[in-house]
């Protein structure tokens, strides 16, 4: 067991974009907002979740930021890729990644979908229901598959059990029927929770795995893939555990995992999250009941929506004046888009300021719209970007 907070926590400063390099950006007059991205930061990262799991083969999530120079980048270091739909797939296909190579994660997929992914080469789809296995059976008879198991999400930022993941009696079941459709169910997936700051939680997503893999081998299948998902932490305001000691701990669960098993991952904010800054400006401002209100012209429709869940930026400004509680709001009429309640903020923060959010390369531009005609953010990639 640890001896102190610090043996599980990350307190050494994380690799991301240079502050100086944002506001020299910002000097050359693109309009606001953008998301200030370096794509080479995100190969850093690759080197590094390799380097902490070697055994591990990671797959990008391309949700968190489908961006072309990014998927590019995880080509070349090698990573695989999964996707959600099939605009994802198309994405990859154009920069020719072969889709025998691609894992199709989405638990729920619509028979258009999978018809259209079948038809273009895509060999592993995920399930965790009978009726999603007999439909994936049904259009692709020798589909490799994958079962999303449920498993504990305790001391994750967002868990996301509940929506996706079999239990064991319905994973009994998934089995029972694979085996009676003669369909090649062949690994098992799990999901410890988006931010997970709880080392424990892929080691009993392991341990679960490997029940599930006891169950198939018992109805006579022969298990060759373990998936053990995504939810790889990134620092903002709170401690994290490093990708080293995740890796330690992951390391030490796999050992009685045969070596006949592929493992992978799918690290999606991980890798990109710390590449990138959110370029903003205050549009307005207001003092209502005694508290101050910062309008910006990037709001939750346009890259900040995460911050409805709960997600904690912090935020950079040019001033540097007294800090007072400010609640900081986006530039549409809907009064969902407030991003940010008692944030300390320079007391004269004006109209026209900028405001910068770093380590915001994931579920940002993925996420953004033009709801209420107002622009999505813009994505300005550095070249040569500097970086701490």
């Amino acid at each position: 067991m640890p001896n102190s907070i610090a043996d599980i926590y990350d307190t050494h400063p994380e690799t991301s974009l240079d502050f100086a390099v944002v506001r020299e950006a910002v000097k050359q007059g693109h309009k606001t907002p953008f998301l200030l991205i370096d794509p080479e930061l995100a190969r850093i990262k690759a080197r590094r979740f390799k380097a902490a799991m070697p055994r591990v083969h990671p797959h990008y999530a391309v949700k968190a930021n489908p961006h072309p120079e990014v998927l590019e980048i995880m080509l070349q270091e090698g990573v695989g890729f999964e996707i959600a739909s099939i605009a994802e797939l198309d994405l990859l296909l154009a920069l020719g990644v072969p889709a025998r190579e691609v894992y199709y994660s989405n638990p729920i997929k619509s028979s258009e979908y999978l018809r259209y992914a079948a038809g273009k080469g895509v060999e592993w789809y995920v399930l965790d229901s009978i009726d999603e296995l007999r439909k994936i059976h049904g259009i692709k008879p020798d589909a490799k598959l994958y079962l999303r198991i449920e498993t504990q999400n305790i001391g994750s930022d967002w868990p996301l059990s509940g929506k996706f993941g079999a239990a064991f009696p319905e994973a009994r079941e998934i089995v029972e029927e694979a085996v009676r459709l003669r369909a090649d169910l062949a690994g098992v997936t799990f999901h410890v929770g988006s931010q997970c700051r709880n080392l424990e939680n892929w080691a009993i997503g392991i341990d679960n795995a490997e029940r599930v893999f006891d169950m198939m081998r018992e109805n006579g299948l022969e298990p060759r893939l373990l998936n053990i998902g995504g939810g790889y932490p990134v620092r903002h305001i709170k401690p994290i555990p490093s990708i080293e000691k995740i890796g330690e701990s992951v390391q030490a669960a796999l050992e009685d995992i045969p070596d006949t098993i592929r493992v992978m991952a799918e690290p999606g904010r991980f890798l990109v999250s710390d590449s990138a800054y959110m370029v903003s400006r205050v549009v307005g401002t207001a003092t209502r009941h005694g508290t101050r209100w910062i309008y910006l012209d990037a709001g939750v429709f346009h890259g900040l929506m995460e911050t409805v869940e709960g997600m904690q930026y912090e935020v950079y400004t040019d001033r540097a004046g007294t800090e007072i509680p400010c609640t900081v709001a986006g530039p549409t009429c809907d009064s969902m888009d407030v991003m940010m309640r008692d944030e300390m903020l320079p007391e004269d923060l004006q109209e026209g300021d900028y405001i910068y959010i770093p380590n915001i390369g994931a579920y940002s531009t993925a996420y953004a719209s033009e709801f209420n005609g107002f622009p999505k953010p813009e994505v300005v990639v550095l070249r040569h970007g500097n970086r701490t």
